[in-house]
């Protein structure tokens, strides 16, 4: 039994590289793509900005990949070098050389990104999965994170809704444009994908993931995150209890504070980009300093 991540076929390995192709052509500011080593595979970072801000490490959702970020790294990119990585494991241009069996190894795998990067301080920011991969970091390497953002971090914290789950098995089993088309409607709503946005997620689907998937990160393990936190959740997410998410965030995190935001939803960062990107923004800068 394959112990690591791959495609299913070289076909499907094409497509998805014709698709990530795609996608690259739609960021918006000058760019370099990195490889960085780690123990668990070659890590590809695709990185953007300048400035003097602290850089920003974002981490990405189920099926995305660094250039996930392109809608919003304009704006986070102004201040500061900011690097998008494809999380090792996951579909991407990384390559998974050797298991990760737990969910350790992922705080593992960012603080070796990290190392590789030259970074001995980032601001951290992961959205839906990426929150998860944010907060095990946090957690593992409490003294490199100047700042933790979870945007939607919902799986980080509870578990998500039944009913998310079983429509999300549903769409991958059958991954057409037209049942990723109706699930993103009703999980994130106001949010306007691109066709290669689509194209990218829909190619993903054909690998074959060998890692931990997210669940609440234990209590020991959020007491052990000491960086400012900043949990932001859409008010009318679909994917878990944001009360309850906010509840163990504030319970548990020593500083940290939580942002509801009305009218949001799963993609509340790209729905509401005017009202949350800010808050981001501000969180980073007023942390810049030690």
């Amino acid at each position: 039994m394959a112990t690591t991540g791959r495609f299913t076929n070289d076909d499907a390995r094409e497509r998805y590289e014709a698709a990530y192709d795609a996608l690259a052509a739609r960021w918006p500011v000058p760019s370099t793509d990195l490889t960085v080593p780690t123990s668990f595979g070659p890590t590809r970072v695709r990185r953007s900005g300048a400035g003097d801000g602290i850089p920003l490490v974002l981490l990405h959702g189920l099926n995305g990949s660094g250039l996930s970020w392109h809608g919003v790294v304009g704006r986070l990119a102004a201040e500061r070098v900011v690097y998008a990585p494809d999380v090792v494991g996951t579909a991407g241009r990384s390559v998974q050389t050797a298991p990760l069996t737990s969910a350790d190894d992922y705080g593992t795998w960012g603080a070796e990104l990290l190392d590789g990067l030259g970074l001995d301080r980032a601001h951290v920011l992961g959205y839906s999965e990426g929150a998860w991969f944010a907060t095990l970091l946090a957690a593992r390497a409490p003294g490199r994170v100047a700042t933790l953002t979870l945007g939607e971090g919902i799986t980080a914290l509870v578990k998500p809704s039944r009913k998310v789950v079983a429509r999300m098995v549903r769409a991958a089993a059958v991954p057409t444009a037209k049942s990723f088309a109706r699930l993103d409607e009703w999980l994130t709503p106001g949010v306007t994908l691109t066709d290669e946005d689509r194209a990218l997620a829909r190619a993903a689907t054909a690998y074959r993931r060998r890692t931990p998937w997210p669940s609440p990160v234990p209590d020991e393990r959020l007491r052990a995150i000491t960086a400012p936190t900043l949990a932001i959740f859409g008010a009318e997410t679909r994917l878990g209890d944001p009360v309850a998410a906010a509840h163990r965030v504030t319970a548990l995190v020593a500083d940290s504070r939580v942002e509801l935001v009305p009218g949001g939803g799963h993609g509340v960062l790209w729905q509401l980009p005017d009202q949350v990107l800010p808050l981001v923004e501000e969180f980073c800068r007023t942390h810049d300093t030690p």
